[in-house]
């Protein structure tokens, strides 16, 4: 399939969003009690580009009879939609974007009042997360992109922690699908997170990416979930079904998540193959643990 995160993300946000910030199926069936009420485990979210042809009050109706608790990465106009269904929008769009993100200071006077105005808008929602990404290097060192992310994050976590939002960067492979991005190591996400110092940033730890990158995905969250608030999934190779067409054991990485005593959301990343609506349960009873 042609569809890619980095094309999927500007069609949502667009060029634009910098300059001017803020700014289907039916089923009778009851749903499901979800997992975290019955287990005391993570709660279940997916994220909406992956379903970028179903109509998004379509998705979260659906959604919701599967077992959903969240559709994720959307901007503030999506979060009415989803809330009328009772579900949450875990993680919402921020303004920086996965190629131009907080590593340039130059983006600062745009980005660092962007973000506050979209936490400040997240806590009035009742939203938890909003994400952010620290932009491709362009020939820069990883040194000088970490202190310049930490010189911007500081400036936002002051308002995250008056609104208790937490503002997370995402984890992204730069080997096979946003080449050249800087926060493609867990390492530097999680000393980025010592620098700033604020329980409310920590990372978006995505499983599919940091597979790409690193492998050793069990022992890595077990090492460092400390400093990640939120998980995103994705079938290896391909970024399709997490079930046994790929090379990851998501039933087992499900199993140390929860060992971590993480209670915030786990999100299903994947473009489906199959009815996407079948992958989906299926993709939540494989992380129902």
């Amino acid at each position: 399939m042609k569809i890619t995160r980095r094309a999927a993300l500007k069609a949502l946000a667009g060029s634009a969003a910098l300059a001017a910030l803020p700014r289907g199926r039916t089923s009778e069936a009851a749903p499901p009690t979800p997992a975290s009420a019955s287990t005391g485990s993570f709660r279940h979210s997916a994220c909406r580009w992956c379903y970028e042809k179903i109509a998004l009050d379509d998705l979260a109706r659906e959604g919701k009879r599967v077992g959903l608790e969240s559709v994720e990465l959307l901007d503030p106009d999506g979060w009415p939609v989803v809330q009328k269904h009772g579900l949450t929008c875990a993680m919402a769009n921020g303004v920086t974007r996965i190629p131009e993100g907080l590593n340039r200071v130059e983006h600062h006077a745009i980005m660092v009042p962007g973000m506050i105005d979209r936490i400040k808008a997240c806590a009035n929602a009742g939203l938890p997360n909003v994400i952010c990404f620290s932009g491709n290097r362009g020939g820069m060192d990883d040194e000088l992109g970490l202190a310049n992310c930490a010189v911007a994050l500081r400036q936002i976590v002051g308002e995250a922690e008056r609104s208790r939002v937490t503002v997370c960067m995402e984890l992204l492979n730069s080997k096979v699908n946003h080449k050249d991005y800087m926060c493609d190591h867990t390492a530097w996400g999680v000393e980025l997170v010592k620098r700033v110092g604020s329980d409310r940033f920590k990372l978006l730890y995505d499983i599919y990416h940091m597979q790409i990158m690193e492998g050793d995905v069990v022992s890595t969250i077990r090492e460092n979930h400390p400093y990640i608030a939120h998980y995103h999934t994705g079938g290896v190779p391909g970024r399709h079904e997490i079930d046994a067409t790929q090379e990851l054991n998501y039933a087992a990485i499900a199993r140390a998540i929860k060992e971590t005593g993480h209670r915030g959301f786990v999100a299903q990343e994947f473009i489906p193959l199959r009815d996407p609506f079948t992958s989906l349960a299926e993709a939540l009873a494989i992380c129902t643990v």
